[in-house]
């Protein structure tokens, strides 16, 4: 599973110019379920993604989680983060999940960070998405699990 977490001051996602989710300050989690990758993946993912200190406290030092702050979530599937860029100049995506197991994981993942507690919002599996944010910071964190 890779993960690419981004501390934003805002972030939304559109499908062909209508808005379907928006939050103010907090995470855009991109997510891409590769082959192999289960349950217990998304598991380990929604604790840390929920529990890793990204933002700042008082003295500006980054000792508070997404909890701590009140922020949200907003989470996209995002298969092209499995891309195989190395040989020549078309990436491929065959370390990819399938999308039936990659659509399966992603609910999961976004059900066990809400059980975590974090608010969140989502884009919409297998659609073409303009996603906008504001990166805070920059902050942004790539996360794998091989």
């Amino acid at each position: 599973m890779r993960v690419l977490l981004q501390r934003v001051s805002e972030a939304s996602v559109a499908i062909e110019g209508e808005i379907l989710s928006a939050i103010g300050p907090g995470l855009l989690v991109l997510i891409c379920t590769e082959k192999g990758d289960d349950e217990a993946d998304a598991d380990f993912f929604a604790r840390k993604i929920a529990n890793i200190r990204l933002f700042a406290d008082a003295d500006g030092k980054t000792n508070l989680s997404i909890l701590d702050v009140g922020g949200a979530a907003l989470v996209i599937s995002q298969f092209t983060l499995a891309a195989d860029w190395r040989k020549g100049n078309r990436p491929g995506f065959s370390a990819a999940a399938d999308p039936e197991t990659a659509e399966r994981i992603y609910e999961y993942l976004c059900k066990q960070l809400a059980a975590e507690g974090v608010p969140l919002k989502t884009g919409r599996f297998r659609s073409h998405m303009a996603v906008s944010l504001v990166n805070d910071g920059p902050m942004t964190i790539w996360m794998d699990s091989g």
